[in-house]
């Protein structure tokens, strides 16, 4: 892919310019900072006249702030990315909502600004490419020390209600998740099965179910997930829901 051709935006000039020089050393992707813009009329101007692959946002500028700005953008194939770079945190959901492609808080790591730009030209290549009848890949939106990810939602194995909060495990680690399990059955029951009173197994996971001994003279059930050492413990109560979805997946 050519170089990033890319749009800074932001009222404050030394957060212009640091992010310029930040760009200048990013070599994979390239990136070429076409113009600059103090807010979002002017902003407007440079996306109508140039090409533009990417707007580097600010959210909180005098007039139209970047959330609003981002409505107006479009999602078409011709409509850049978007990554919003701001102080503030509390816009994470928000942004992912609009689709941006990543969200920095400031002041901006030279490795996070680095992994944006990989992601931003993922999903270029992947929206200019020719268009399949595949619907888009469901995601979880998690937050996490003040930024947030989108999680694919073929990625989770399990799900486990602690506290207030949702454990999501995927083969490469565990997220935290605001969320209620018993509505996340609800909207995925097709995808995932309920093993526990506060566990969710993703159905296609599901390698096998196995006796185990909990050192009390006593037994129980569990199962073991495709990817992840650690087993899940199945309820009595869900047994007979587990060995049907053993002989039917689906």
């Amino acid at each position: 892919m050519n170089a990033l051709q890319t749009l800074i935006v932001d009222d404050e000039f030394l957060a212009r310019s640091r992010l310029r020089v930040l760009l200048s050393e990013c070599a994979s992707p390239r990136v070429d900072v076409v113009a600059e813009a103090a807010n979002s009329e002017a902003a407007r101007e440079h996306i109508t006249s140039v090409p533009i692959d990417l707007v580097l946002l600010d959210i909180h500028m005098p007039g139209i702030d970047g959330i609003e700005f981002a409505r107006t953008l479009g999602k078409g194939p011709s409509a850049p990315a978007i990554v919003f770079v701001t102080a503030h945190a509390v816009h994470a959901v928000t942004a992912f909502e609009l689709e941006a492609v990543d969200y920095l808080t400031k002041p901006v790591r030279s490795d996070r600004l680095r992994q944006a730009l990989q992601k931003v030209e993922r999903f270029l290549q992947a929206r200019r490419a020719p268009r399949s009848d595949l619907p888009p890949e469901e995601t979880l939106v998690i937050q996490d020390r003040g930024r947030a990810e989108r999680v694919p939602l073929s990625e989770v194995l399990y799900l486990k209600s602690e506290f207030k909060y949702l454990t999501v495990r995927t083969a490469s680690r565990s997220h935290i998740y605001d969320g209620s399990l018993a509505e996340f059955e609800e909207r995925y029951r097709t995808r995932f099965v309920r093993v526990h009173r506060n566990a969710l197994v993703a159905r296609a996971a599901i390698r096998a179910l196995e006796k185990y001994d909990d050192g009390e003279d006593a037994e129980g059930w569990a199962l073991r997930l495709d990817g992840i050492p650690e087993p899940v413990v199945v309820s009595r109560r869900q047994l007979s829901a587990v060995r049907d979805v053993l002989k039917d997946p689906r």
